[in-house]
This record gives C-alpha cells, structure tokens and sequence, in this order.
C-alpha cells in the first residue's frame, strides 16, 4: 500500500489525476479534488517523510512542484466550470431537474442562489469553498442562463483563491510539521473549516419576526 501510494504520489502522473479530479467534481462533488490537491501540496514542500508520514520519495524522483500544482488546480477549476456552464447552458431545465433530485445541491442551491441575489459576483468566489456550492453555481449560471461576463470572471478569480488556499495550506503544513499524515490531516481540517464558514455566510438571512400588536 505505502509502495503505491509513493508511486502515486512521487509520479508526473499525479498532476493529470488532480487535473481530472477537479474536472469531474463540479459533476460528482463526492471526488476528493481538494484532499488530492493538499496531500501533493504537503510532499511538495519537500521535507523528508518520517516513520508515521507519508512515503519518503527515491532518490532518482523529482517532488511535485507547487507552482505547476496551483496551475493545474486553478486551471481545472475554471475549466470545470467553463464546461459545467455551456452544458447546463444548452441543457437547460434538464441540468436544473438533476439538481433538484439531489438533496445536497437542493440545499446548497437554496443558500447560494439567494446569496447571489443578495451579493452577486463576490459571491461566486465564496461559493467555490462550500460543499457542493460549485456545482450549484455552475450549473444554476448555465440553466438561468446568467450571461458569461456576470459569471465566468468571478469563476476565474473562485478558481485562483481555491487553488491558492489549497496549495498553500498544504505546503505551510508539509514545510513546518513536516510531509506527514498528520500535517495532511491539519490542512485538510483548514479547507473543510474554510468550507463550514462559506456555507455559513451564505446561508439565507431569517425573515425578521412580524412585529407584535397589542
């Protein structure tokens, strides 16, 4: 299992994996795109592995680098969201009917899509770290048709913030605490909280208490 795993990770490979990873999550959110990218992130600081870590690399293998892992994670992104948006464009209500037979991007997209009324493009880079919230405002611009320039340079930016927190708080981990389970374990726990929070701001505002006649 180690010998794999090192294989995976130590190999040119791995950046085509992150690459198709983050491709089809904006489809099927269930992929680990963001663990994916955070574990590389962590070998690429390029500490050495101990006992309890992560696979020590061989020495004739080169470590992932963190500026090629923050291109392919930024540029998958956006083109994830690219594809999402002309296939949900051109599909239409078929694309809306398979969100709301999904009881998570039913309820994302409840939150999101009042969010967007409230706060627009902004929104589109908070929505990229909630659970399902890409998919949502992916999917939900193409079938509302909301027009290209309202929605794909906030998808540019959404994709550039994630893969910038991503890789950076995978390497910060792998360069102090060293490239470890444990050090993965902490960034891992730093996206999901980033993730806890964007769902929590865009959660719809209560409807204020009707006020009380006497």
């Amino acid at each position: 299992m180690e010998e794999t795993l090192g294989t995976l990770l130590y190999a040119p490979w791995i950046y085509v994996i992150i690459v198709l990873s983050i491709l089809l999550d904006v489809f099927l959110p269930v992929l680990p795109s963001g663990a994916l990218v955070i574990t590389a992130a962590t070998v690429a600081a390029g500490t050495t592995a101990d006992a309890a870590g992560l696979p020590a690399p061989a020495d004739d293998v080169h470590l992932p680098q963190a500026p090629l892992l923050l291109l392919c994670a930024a540029g998958a992104s956006f083109l994830g969201d690219l594809l999402a948006y002309r296939l949900a464009r051109r599909g239409g209500r078929r694309f809306q009917d398979s969100i709301t037979r999904s009881r998570r991007l039913a309820t994302a997209q409840a939150r999101v899509g009042t969010a967007l009324e409230r706060g627009g493009g902004p929104l589109v880079v908070l929505a990229r770290f909630a659970p399902a919230g890409r998919a949502v405002v992916s999917l939900g611009s193409g079938a509302t048709r909301r027009r290209p320039r309202d929605f794909l340079p906030w998808s540019a930016l959404a994709a550039v913030c994630w893969a910038g927190y991503s890789v950076g708080i995978g390497y910060l981990g792998g360069r102090l605490l060293g490239a470890s389970w444990f050090s993965t374990g902490l960034s891992l726990l730093a996206l999901v909280a980033a993730g806890a929070l964007a769902a929590h701001w865009l959660r719809p505002a209560e409807p204020p208490a009707a006020a009380q006649t006497g």
